[in-house]
């Protein structure tokens, strides 16, 4: 590539734009009139106008003399070869026109309040065994049922089994026909009346058709064991799916949180705000706000904590934090000193990677059942210089809440500086007033009457003097003890005049 001097100034070789060598011998030609090339239109954007010396188009070459390997390989450099991207309409542009693929954020905690956190490697699994009543209670449904359904089961199958074996070797089997032959259980004549038997045993049906005797005291143990282990499950199977179904997950689906947060002022502060929702008309006893800061830091020693969280105050101090959820309310966090957001400004809050979660528990009025319901807010979610749309109206007898508004915004007028800046901005101000009002009042003080008062006062204690020894005077004070008073203020003794003389 040749750049033409005669013109323009040199362009630097970092700027310059690489062309393919076409040869080792470059012909040198004088810049044309036309239209500019690729080329040139790239660099202009760059402030510099880089002219190219382009060769002409070599003559089609003839590959009938390539053999098949050299034509794959010649076809395989072609195609590995990079190719320009375009530019797409939603597309970001970045520099020469290329453009720029936006990073998918991965969340911590999702919009709907699920965590996306996977457990692995975990070789002591005999845990969840030890407390298998919640590990039963937290399987999905399909697994739910289908243990619900295996237990009751396999109780009949084995005590229907057993049952069966008692008969067979007994001989209860052999003497079907005979009268004369008290079988261990009536009209048990084989493995599916055995095992009806055992339904009707555990589940206490009793339709009377099969009845055991009091020639089978083996029959009678295993009737109170049977009874005794079907009532456990009985128990324990109803009293999981009971739990299963009467969970809070559900009612944390009426529980809205907004879709987006807004950074905006009240009170002449910077404030991070959030709006969260009841949808049900019973309401959530107790409820509480919290919220935390999800991000990766490194300490000063070097450490690296990823997915540090850090607290954010939603008003613990006060008590804002315990809500009154009757109608929407707007969750507002303080940015002062003791805020992760404190040297936070809107350019900065596009190139940080952080997400906020935030959490609500309370009480369920219905059940009494704690209930939970989370959601997250990511760097990209956070609207600075936003406001939330009132939805909340007064008709006749009765607040109607309008909750199409729940996630509307609009723009209001927000300095994009940090809370920090506009701290010290509000500082200097004060500081700038304060001297400014007690300078004045200086002045009047020294300037006004009091001085001249002052003055006229000395004048007539000089006068009042006679005698050697010193002279009070009400109201006044002498020529003495004025100047010694004077003197003192200034650093010196002054001394009476026959003292000097002597």
């Amino acid at each position: 590539m040749a750049l033409d001097n005669t013109g323009f100034f040199t362009c630097p070789e970092s700027l310059s734009l690489p062309v393919p060598e076409k040869g080792e011998e470059t012909a040198e030609e004088a810049p044309k009139d036309g239209p500019p090339t690729s080329e040139e239109t790239a660099s202009e954007e760059l402030g510099h106008v880089v002219t190219t010396d382009t060769a002409p188009p070599p003559p089609p070459s003839t590959n009938n003399n390539m053999s098949f390997q050299d034509k794959m390989a010649a076809r395989e450099a072609q195609a590995n070869q990079p190719r320009k991207k375009l530019q797409g309409a939603g597309q970001e542009r970045g520099r020469f026109g290329w453009g720029r693929i936006k990073r998918k954020r991965q969340r911590y905690v999702e919009k709907n309040g699920r965590c996306n956190v996977q457990h692995g490697n975990m070789r002591k699994t005999y845990r969840y065994l030890t407390d298998i009543f919640t590990t039963l209670v937290d399987l999905n449904w399909r697994c739910s049922l289908l243990v619900f359904v295996m237990a009751y089961a396999v109780t009949w199958l084995f005590f229907g089994a057993i049952w069966y074996l008692i008969a067979y070797c007994r001989g209860d089997l052999d003497h079907l026909e005979d009268e004369s032959w008290t079988p261990c259980v009536n009209n048990v004549n084989g493995f599916v009346s055995a095992f009806l038997f055992s339904i009707e045993t555990e589940t206490t049906i009793g339709y009377g058709h099969r009845v055991i005797t009091d020639q089978c005291p083996v029959g009678t143990m295993l009737l109170l064991l049977q009874a005794i282990l079907g009532s456990m499950v009985n128990a324990f199977m109803v009293g999981c799916m009971f739990v299963k179904i009467s969970q809070p997950n559900k009612r944390a689906e009426t529980l809205v949180f907004s879709r987006n947060a807004i950074i905006s002022q009240r009170d002449d502060k910077l404030c991070l705000m959030f709006r969260v929702g009841d949808l049900r008309s019973s309401h959530i006893v107790g409820a509480n706000m919290r919220a935390k800061l999800i991000k990766s830091k490194q300490t000063q020693e070097g450490e690296f904590i990823p997915l540090d969280q850090t607290d954010i105050s939603v008003g613990f101090e006060t008590g804002d934090d315990r809500l009154f959820l009757v109608s929407p309310l707007v969750i507002s966090h303080e940015i002062d000193v003791r805020s992760p957001f404190w040297d936070m400004s809107q350019s900065q809050l596009e190139k940080e990677d952080f997400e906020i979660v935030v959490i609500l528990e309370g009480m369920v009025e219905a059940t009494g059942m704690t209930c939970q319901a989370r959601s997250s807010y990511l760097a990209e979610e956070l609207l600075w210089g936003h406001r939330f749309s009132p939805m909340m109206s007064l008709a006749e007898g009765f607040f109607d809440v309008d909750y199409g508004a729940f996630h509307h915004t609009f723009e209001v007028n927000t300095p994009s500086c940090s809370a920090r800046e506009l701290a010290l901005t509000a500082a200097r101000l004060d500081a700038h007033l304060y001297w400014s009002i007690s300078s004045r009042l200086d002045e009047e003080k020294w300037e006004g009457p009091n001085l001249t008062e002052q003055t006229g006062k000395s004048n007539d204690s000089e006068s009042v003097r006679e005698g050697d020894g010193p002279t009070f005077i009400v109201g006044g004070v002498t020529n003495t003890q004025d100047q010694s008073v004077v003197g003192e203020q200034n650093g010196s003794v002054t001394t009476d005049q026959s003292e000097s003389e002597a």
